[in-house]
């Protein structure tokens, strides 16, 4: 499994974004996206810790491989 990058908030949103996701909505600094039956809520920070994006990502249900590719 490779190493989880150091992305930001709205990163994180556009990656999700590519995966299929959509932004339901936001309160303050977290955004709630929504993809089928899997939702999660991303932290719009300027960088989301290593433990925070692993599990936003279980809460997606996509994988770190997936992300990363959704990144670039």
């Amino acid at each position: 499994m490779p190493k989880l990058p150091i992305v930001s908030g709205s990163e994180a949103v556009k990656a999700l974004q590519r995966l299929g996701f959509t932004v339901v909505r936001q309160k303050g600094s977290h955004v709630v996206l929504r993809k089928d039956m899997y939702g999660c809520v991303v932290p719009n920070h300027r960088e989301i810790k290593t433990g925070t994006l692993a599990g936003i990502l279980k809460q997606a249900g996509v994988s770190v491989e997936e992300f990363i590719t959704a990144l670039h």
